[in-house]
């Protein structure tokens, strides 16, 4: 099964970017994690990370027949993004969000998600766990 795991603006900044709510460890050690853990579960990932809410678009509507699932964190794209939103929609993979804060417990405009809309599965505030847990969702369907 193949996964293309996307991670929106800002994240390319983690361990400097607000420590205390992101945590210190690094983009590098996100997408290792990510690797590793996709790997115990016989998942084949593609990490992509933009600042770029066109080229997230776009990187999901290449996944169309390519992948069989997309994990996202949208980062800030989450709150303000139809645009994400209509591409998910479109290529109707089965997604899971992820955030590594918990949204809810923060400011009122971090607590709607578009992409809550298209996606099965939403998962905050689990830091890089998060992760680990959408994989779960795709390794093991039905449960």
């Amino acid at each position: 099964m193949k996964i293309l795991v996307i991670n929106g603006p800002n994240l390319n900044m983690l361990g400097i970017r607000e420590p205390e709510i992101y945590g210190r460890r690094d983009y590098a050690a996100l997408v290792a994690f990510i690797r590793e853990e996709a790997a115990k579960r016989g998942l084949e990932v593609e990490c992509r990370q933009s600042n770029s809410e066109g080229e997230i678009v776009t990187l999901i509507q290449q996944a169309y027949k390519v992948f069989d699932g997309i994990v996202i964190n949208p980062a800030a794209y989450t709150h303000t993004s139809v645009a994400i939103l209509d591409a998910l929609k479109t290529v109707a993979i089965p997604t899971v969000e992820v955030h590594l804060s918990d949204i809810n417990a923060r400011e009122e405009f971090r607590r709607f998600s578009f992409v809550s809309l298209a996606a099965k599965k939403t998962i905050c505030g689990k830091g890089f766990d998060g992760y680990a847990e959408a994989l779960d969702f795709f390794a093991s369907p039905g449960e």
